[in-house]
């Protein structure tokens, strides 16, 4: 919940101006859904694709002050994040409520951009492993392991976030093959092309190191991407 309309449009037109043009790292913003028009149309016939911070449960009706997914689709979003560790602790979204957010996001047409991840206690507690298996089985059992065919899954440990903690490469590798290693035995193919990836606290300095780790395919961005500079700066870790 942060900018206005003059920082998005900035923004995004410091991202446009300063991405590689030859890049084959792909590229998407999430606005603030007050914003997504705007955004919309600047992004138009550019490579950045769309996509937005939540979606509600409920097909389109009367659900005053609710976003619908159709909604989302109609302008233009390619993705969905759903399950964000500040939807999950802030607003108490269970496992199951995010499975449905899952499922309602794919029947928009929309890929969601599922996010799990353990608070400091469950690390602490060896608990991370049971953790990511609740959360990962939620959305399986609700929408089978096909389902993440369409998806993307974003590893954010709650500790890490928003604290300037980042999990070391090696402590992020280790549960990202984690989780291709679980999803693996349920269908190695789903598993072996799925993008998983990282969520704490990315920054331009640590960027290039956890990129580069086997099973980190791309890098979920939160206060960094709020400057075009730092954001930017990611984007070419990316492409080096």
């Amino acid at each position: 919940m942060n900018g206005t309309r003059a920082m998005a449009s900035a923004l995004v037109g410091g991202l446009l101006a300063g991405l590689n043009r030859d890049s084959a790292t792909e590229v998407a913003v999430c606005p603030p859904f007050v914003y997504l028009s705007l955004v919309m149309d600047q992004l138009r016939d550019s490579a950045i694709t769309l996509g937005a911070q939540d979606l509600d449960v409920n097909e389109a009706g009367a659900f005053t002050g609710a976003v619908a997914g159709d909604m989302l689709k109609d302008l233009e979003c390619r993705y969905c994040i759903v399950g964000h560790s500040e939807r999950r602790t802030l607003y108490g979204e269970s496992d199951d409520l995010v499975a449905r957010k899952f499922a309602r996001a794919q029947q928009c047409g929309l890929t969601p951009i599922l996010c799990v991840g353990e608070t400091l206690d469950d690390r602490e507690n060896d608990q991370t492993e049971a953790v990511l298996n609740r959360q990962l089985e939620a959305v399986i059992d609700r929408c089978g392991i096909e389902s993440l065919s369409d998806a993307v899954i974003a590893y954010e440990p709650v500790w890490a976030i928003g604290t300037g903690k980042t999990a070391s490469p090696d402590q992020a590798q280790q549960v990202h093959a984690f989780i291709r290693g679980k999803l693996s035995r349920l269908d190695a193919k789903v598993a072996q092309n799925l993008r998983i990836q990282y969520g704490g606290s990315v920054k331009a300095d640590n960027a290039k190191e956890l990129l580069n780790q086997p099973d980190i395919d791309g890098g979920l961005i939160g206060g960094a991407s709020l400057k075009a500079d730092d954001f930017l700066a990611i984007c070419h870790a990316a492409d080096a």
